[in-house]
């Protein structure tokens, strides 16, 4: 079985809380899904794990529920915590609203996001109740490390 096709303007992937007063679009692919076991998104999701995915801000669009949303930023400069203020569902992050990107709670979806997880950020503080499963992926003790730039190409010969 093939993977969906990303989401895109004219397959767009939607998502909602669990009242349904806050739904939202994804219109361009994810840049990436993971695991985080940081104390603060344990908290904030009620699980052991927040199963998340980043989009560029640009591919998300807020359909319903704006005046619903309230964020909470953990020590006044943590990544935004956005949730229900109707239901409670954690809905999304990161720099959420007005960042580069927007970390989307993956259990909010209502359709597959083409896009696994690929890795596990900060395994160090994952409960005792509930260890991180060995399943092959990516593990960080704290943050996952941010790309290293390409690296600069040599000169080429002079030409005359």
């Amino acid at each position: 079985m093939s993977p969906p096709p990303a989401p895109s303007p004219a397959t767009p992937v939607r998502g909602r809380c669990l009242c349904g007063g806050v739904r939202y679009e994804v219109t361009g692919p994810f840049l990436r899904a993971n695991f985080c076991h940081c104390s603060r998104c344990r908290k904030h999701t009620g699980a052991a794990a927040s199963t998340q995915g980043r989009v560029r801000r640009a591919d998300f669009r807020l359909l319903a529920g704006a005046e619903l949303i309230r964020t909470f930023r953990p020590g006044g400069d943590g990544m935004a915590k956005a949730f229900c203020s109707a239901c409670g569902s954690s809905l999304f992050g990161g720099s959420w609203p007005d960042g580069p990107e927007v970390s989307i709670r993956l259990g909010t979806l209502d359709d597959d996001p083409g896009i696994r997880p690929t890795f596990h950020n900060f395994v160090a503080d994952a409960p005792a109740w509930l260890p991180v499963p060995d399943d092959g992926l990516e593990r960080h003790a704290a943050a996952r490390p941010a790309p290293a730039p390409p690296a600069a190409r040599p000169p080429g010969p002079r030409r005359s």
